[in-house]
């Protein structure tokens, strides 16, 4: 079932809690695997590689205490992306790269470094709206054409964007909601914001999110690729989760089990 079809099956149910999927078309990307970790880095560090966690809708999420799933929104951007990715390599992790299609459409080189490194990459629309102050049609074309956009620009790397999808703003509606779970589409939430895209100085940034981390122990993190400070505070950050004894979890999409009308047909031979 295509989004805009989506739209008018779940208009249709009178109870928004239960949207049955009627049809599957997940997206799923390559993972190169983890380079090893340097000899010099593991002699002074904790290592904070996690483990990998498959998931295949929101449910299969589940983070034990002191795990964290690394996520960054609004890129790609030249540049800043690149030393994102660097940095995460420096410390072994992976992290979740949630695409805007028109980011990745204007600096599609640093979109394919992530999908060569190994990264997951997700989608957050086409051009960053409020989908909430769309109609249900405008706004799911406008997921569609993130969709689109991201995977275009993989294409030549042999990479597709992965289910995962994240709301500009947060903001969203039970029907949006409903449409995106009847497509397989995974939506990611957030439990410790950054706050990277505020004024604060980075001293002041980094002891609000290390706050956040110690209060709630576990959890989605939420960075963006796309400012100055998100590179200076990274590293800082990696730091203290492994002082503090946490590791970071690297989200891929769960493989699909194809149905018995998707296996082959074997016929008998004479």
């Amino acid at each position: 079932m295509g989004l805009a079809a989506s739209a008018a099956f779940a208009a249709s149910q009178p109870n928004p809690g239960i949207v049955v999927p009627l049809a599957t078309s997940p997206m799923q990307v390559s993972l190169r695997p983890s380079l090893p970790l340097l000899e010099d880095w593991t002699a002074t560090h904790r290592p904070l590689r996690g483990r990998t966690l498959a998931a295949a809708s929101v449910g299969d999420i589940v983070l034990h205490p002191k795990e964290v799933i690394i996520t960054f929104d609004d890129g790609p951007t030249t540049g800043r992306t690149e030393s994102v990715l660097q940095i995460l390599d420096d410390f072994g992790v992976k992290a979740a790269f949630m695409m805007v299609g028109k980011m990745a459409e204007l600096h599609p080189e640093s979109a394919r470094a992530v999908a060569l490194d190994g990264q997951t990459i997700g989608t957050h629309t086409y051009d960053h709206p409020n989908l909430s102050k769309l109609t249900p049609d405008a706004a799911l074309d406008e997921i569609r054409h993130g969709q689109e956009a991201v995977a275009a620009v993989l294409a030549p790397v042999g990479a597709k964007p992965s289910p995962f999808f994240r709301f500009p703003y947060l903001a969203t509606t039970w029907i949006l909601q409903a449409c995106l779970y009847a497509d397989d589409t995974i939506v990611l939430g957030v439990q410790i914001d950054s706050d990277d895209y505020m004024k604060d100085s980075t001293d002041q940034m980094l002891k609000h999110l290390l706050a956040r981390l110690d209060k709630v122990g576990k959890g989605i993190v939420l960075f963006h690729d796309i400012h100055p400070k998100t590179v200076q505070i990274l590293p800082q950050f990696l730091q203290a989760l492994s002082d503090r004894g946490y590791s970071v979890v690297q989200l891929v999409a769960k493989p699909s089990n194809p149905g018995p009308l998707d296996q082959p047909v074997i016929t008998a031979s004479r």
